[in-house]
């Protein structure tokens, strides 16, 4: 036995449609993002749940609730889950962005892992915090499934940390659509990934919509 780490990127919001920098910005989800919760939820409610392990911010919560109800599995929130913060950036498009902030947006692009959004956080930070949650997971359950939900680039930071990639690469080498699924398996040597971004629980309808 081994324990398995089911990594959920929250379901569509309004700034996953356009594009828009949504960090601690607290959207709630759109109409076709709950849905994705809930066909989550049917697909995955018989696997046998240890934990779920939750960022505060709504879209998140509203993400796992289908599933943690449909079980009785209790939610647990955890602020190192949360997505980057994006500073100055927040709500604002790449477009405006790069008019307002070239330089900075230019470092960033070049390489998040140490350089920061104007006034937010690197992907170092976000890999040191999120950290701290998969250890608390791993020294709680040796074995079973746990659900993490989170954001976009958190997952991405975790799964890079997880297998050995630079972080400061998240953006280049990893997708994660909405309500993607990764499967991170921790075993006698060490994580291996058996899927990323996967989304055969969604239908074809909300499989298709555009967004980022």
């Amino acid at each position: 036995m081994s324990l398995k780490l089911y990594f959920l990127r929250h379901g569509e919001t309004t700034y996953s449609q356009t594009g828009g920098y949504c960090g601690r910005l607290d959207p709630e989800l759109t109409t076709e993002g709950s849905k994705m919760a809930r066909q989550f939820a049917k697909a995955y409610h018989a696997l046998p749940w240890s934990g779920a392990f939750v960022s505060p911010l709504k879209r998140t919560v509203a993400t796992a609730k289908p599933l943690c109800e449909a079980i009785n599995l209790e939610m647990e929130l955890r602020d190192g889950l949360k997505e980057i913060f994006y500073g100055a950036w927040e709500g604002e498009t790449p477009e405006t962005v790069n008019q307002k902030h070239h330089d900075e947006y230019v470092r960033w692009l070049t390489d998040p892992g140490w350089n920061a959004p104007t006034g937010g956080e690197r992907a170092i930070d976000i890999a040191r915090r999120s950290a701290e949650v998969i250890q608390e997971i791993q020294q709680r359950f040796s074995t079973g499934n746990v659900l993490v939900v989170s954001h976009k680039a958190t997952i991405r930071i975790m799964i890079c940390s997880l297998l050995g990639i630079d972080v400061g690469r998240f953006r280049d080498r990893i997708a994660m659509p909405v309500s993607g699924l990764s499967l991170v398996e921790i075993g006698p040597h060490g994580p291996l990934m058996h899927s990323l971004a996967d989304r055969s629980h969604l239908d074809e309808t909300l499989r298709s919509r555009l967004g980022t």
